[in-house]
């Protein structure tokens, strides 16, 4: 069966929304290295602590994590244990995947309503180091798992219409 248009201008949005989550983490990844390097370097020639640099690095550890994660989830490059999907009939693999992302929809929803909840006081309160407000330490992991949540959904819009698969990994049933 061939997959219909209907997932096609949401599967672009959301491609879309993730490769500029993908060019963030990139940045994060690049201010990361710059920061380790500038610590050692600072530490070991100049004598030099710099206690922003592993404030700043750490950040950017949290939001490489969280901006990576809806891009691998929409190409399927995410880590999955498949082993048991794929030795059942198609009309129960489907049920098994279904299942599958509808825990993963649950679980980014439970993460963003804890997100929410503790951001409300939390995101009061700044780091030590470098005075940087807790809700943009924490933005990437909400983005994250919305975009994770919306990328979840459409993999489930594809399999319960047993369309052939337009999201990466999911298998043709």
């Amino acid at each position: 069966m061939e997959a219909s248009a209907a997932p096609g201008p949401a599967r672009r949005a959301l491609e879309a929304a993730a490769l500029c989550c993908r060019f963030l983490a990139i940045l994060f990844m690049i201010v990361m290295t710059v920061c380790i390097v500038g610590q050692v370097i600072g530490r070991n020639v100049f004598n030099v602590g710099m206690p922003w640099a592993d404030e700043l690095s750490r950040v950017s550890g949290i939001a490489i994590v969280f901006l990576a994660v809806p891009l691998l989830a929409l190409r399927g490059q995410h880590v999955a244990v498949d082993m048991v999907p794929m030795l059942l009939k198609p009309g129960a693999r489907r049920i098994v995947l279904v299942a599958v992302e509808l825990m993963v929809v649950g679980f980014s929803g439970f993460m963003l309503f804890a997100l929410q909840s503790f951001l409300v006081r939390a995101g009061k309160f700044a780091t030590p180091a470098m005075g940087l407000p807790n809700w943009f330490v924490y933005a990437p992991a909400v983005v994250g798992f919305l975009l994770l949540a919306l990328v979840t959904m459409l993999r489930l819009v594809v399999l319960v219409r047993g369309e052939r698969s337009v999201v990466a990994e999911l298998p043709a049933l």
